[in-house]
């Protein structure tokens, strides 16, 4: 655990998306570090959407070079750890400055995606597909 100065505070949260959970601190008075479990964001994300996603949100509350951020990821795959962290952060920018609130909703970062895999039904190949069908 490192340690934080006492004009830096440190505000957690949590975000998930599909299988993903993302365990973000948010660090106020950084200089816009962000790293993912243990690496920078910009090695752990190899797409390009998941980045600016990232950065988005931080932009978006016009605090990118302003916080930096810690984050812990674990399920699911890179698309949906990018949503799960871009949820955490903006919960955490929510705890840090109140009046952000406003605009992050309005630009859909405090929106839990809640879509998920659709279960397997029996009778069924997957959870849609059946088997084939034949005539004769």
């Amino acid at each position: 655990m490192s340690e934080v100065s006492p004009e830096k505070k440190v505000y957690f949260s949590t975000g998930r998306r599909k299988e993903a959970i993302a365990r973000v601190r948010v660090i106020s008075g950084g200089k816009g570090k962000i790293i993912v479990n243990g690496k920078n964001y910009e090695e752990y994300f190899t797409t390009i959407n998941s980045r600016e996603l990232i950065k988005k949100t931080l932009t978006e509350a016009g605090v990118a070079d302003k916080v930096d951020v810690i984050a812990r990821l674990s399920g699911g795959g890179i698309s949906g750890q990018a949503g799960a962290l871009s949820l955490g952060i903006a919960r955490s920018l929510v705890t840090l400055e109140p009046s952000l609130k406003a605009t992050l909703r309005h630009k859909g970062f405090l929106t839990r995606d809640p879509r998920a895999k659709e279960r397997k039904k029996y009778g069924r190949k997957g959870a849609r597909r059946s088997f084939q069908w034949t005539k004769r």
